[in-house]
């Protein structure tokens, strides 16, 4: 009897320590998985210049049932051109302003001077983000606004919802950084239209073209608020979007946050989702350096209680964002060696995750873009005797200073010719990712953006590489211009495959 009692006991105090063990384990994997995105490297700074930044790091919005703290109360009903965000069809016989103004602009400005400046537009937010309460004390913001040769009346619109949709006690500032434009109406006419503004809306200029890249920079270095919001030319902010923009930073400053991007028809001006409702995306890319989105992964999507809460995404679109204004600086803001646009967005998502901060994109900030037809305006000098694609030359600087060796080959299989693209000088760039102590990017494909494997797999080597070319007729296999799938023809045109 008295053995079987010791047994019995033996194997109940095995059985506890057990359960306990398993308990343990998974209570630090749930750990592991929930804190290895936010414990990165916590080492940014000197303990001696962290003052200039705020932590609240237990500082959380709250979901209640009374309408939040920011939400508007009293929404006027408004009719007219484009009012509620409906698609504004002008008359027949203004086809010719149709047509010029999209030639000049790559969108139908001549229906947008019919629209108000402050016009409605429907909230596309979930339900939910009605009730979220934020911090009184989100800090204060300035937001930056890039324009060459942009059509007036869009322009204006973005200024005008920026102002009329944020909290007074929020928005500092307003900065327009205009990129050397040479219309008329953007000259002495701008300068007298922001007057009503009462220094709410400041203008600065640059001497010569700097593109878009710099010329941001350019902003955040003049800007005087502690968050930057990076906004492009021709936007419409749905309601209440900046409070969700700016809680995460006001936790922590090395978070960067980004609005969810709503369409605005580029003809028509009419405002609409992109994204199916109660569905969230974030972004990714694919080995030839391709902005891609994919939909949150589980791993994501169950960190969290709410869909409206704040995701982490490994990238984003690159236009629309919020930062602390010292951060982005203290990371070297944009590499200066990029040239006018185009991949921007990787170099500060690559930097930020890399080197201890993180991004999010944010459901309940919702921000209205104008997707042009068209580019309708040249690079001028800035593409000056350079060879190649600037876009790709741009990758090319990008994947040099962030990506691994065998990362740097996937991208190489894609854009074989790049290669051979001058880059220009990365030393100081290099320097820069010694000097913070900066993850590998292994570590960033393992944490952050695992997803991309699934969409885009690691590539083999290329087999061969060249043009393909009938020798007898001496023309060449061309894709005509055309994406893919679609099927091939021939022409006298080098084209590499």
């Amino acid at each position: 009897m008295r053995i079987t009692n010791v047994r019995r006991g033996r194997i109940y105090r095995m059985g506890t320590a057990c359960a306990i063990l398993i308990l343990l384990i998974y209570a630090l994997h749930k750990w592991s998985n929930e804190n290895i995105l936010n414990n990165t490297n916590e080492v940014l700074l000197p303990e001696s210049e962290v003052g200039y930044y705020k932590f609240h790091r237990d500082v959380y919005p709250t979901l209640k049932s009374d309408l939040g703290n920011f939400e508007p109360r009293d929404i006027k009903i408004v009719s007219g051109p484009g009012e509620e965000g409906k698609p504004y069809h002008m008359s027949p016989d203004r086809a010719n302003d149709i047509s010029e103004s999209e030639s000049e602009y790559g969108m139908n400005i001549a229906a947008s001077n019919d629209i108000a400046m402050n016009r409605s537009i429907p909230d596309t937010r979930l339900d939910e983000c009605k009730y979220w309460h934020y911090p009184e004390d989100l800090p204060k913001t300035s937001v930056i606004i890039v324009f060459h040769n942009e059509g007036f009346t869009v322009l204006m619109r973005t200024v005008h919802t920026v102002i009329d949709r944020s909290p007074p006690n929020m928005l500092h500032e307003v900065v327009l950084v205009d990129d050397f434009s040479d219309k008329e109406n953007l000259k002495g006419n701008l300068d007298n239209y922001i007057k009503r503004f009462k220094g709410k809306v400041r203008l600065i200029r640059n001497a010569n073209r700097e593109g878009l890249i710099r010329t941001r920079s350019r902003g955040a270095q003049e800007a005087t608020g502690d968050v930057i919001v990076f906004l492009d030319a021709h936007c419409e902010v749905n309601v209440n979007w900046l409070p969700p923009l700016l809680a995460p930073i006001y936790r922590d400053y090395r978070i960067m946050t980004v609005p969810v991007i709503d369409g605005i028809d580029h003809r028509t001006f009419e405002y609409r989702p992109v994204y199916q409702h109660g569905i969230n995306y974030r972004g990714i890319f694919e080995w030839g350096m391709l902005y891609k989105e994919n939909e949150v992964p589980d791993r994501e999507a169950n960190r969290h209680k709410h869909k409206s809460e704040p995701y982490k995404s490994p990238t984003h679109a690159g236009g629309l964002f919020a930062i602390n204004r010292k951060y982005f600086l203290e990371i070297g803001a944009y590499d200066p060696g990029l040239l006018v646009w185009g991949g921007e967005n990787f170099e500060l998502s690559f930097k930020i995750w890399q080197c201890g901060g993180s991004i999010e994109w944010v459901p309940c900030s919702r921000v209205g873009h104008v997707y042009r037809a068209f580019m309708p305006y040249s690079f001028g000098n800035l593409a000056k005797n350079r060879k190649g694609s600037l876009i790709t030359i741009n990758y090319k600087r990008v994947i040099e200073t962030w990506f691994d060796e065998e990362h740097k080959e996937y991208f190489y299989t894609r854009e074989p010719m790049a290669r051979f693209l001058d880059m220009g000088d990365i030393s100081e760039q290099v320097a820069l990712k010694e000097k913070l102590q900066c993850k590998s990017f292994g570590w960033y494909m393992e944490n952050v953006a695992y997803d991309v494997y699934d969409k885009f797999p690691k590539l083999p080597k290329n087999v061969h590489w060249g043009m393909v070319k009938n020798k007898a007729t001496g023309v060449c296999l061309d894709t005509m211009g055309k994406a893919a799938p679609a099927y091939i023809g021939m022409s006298d045109t080098f084209l590499y495959f």
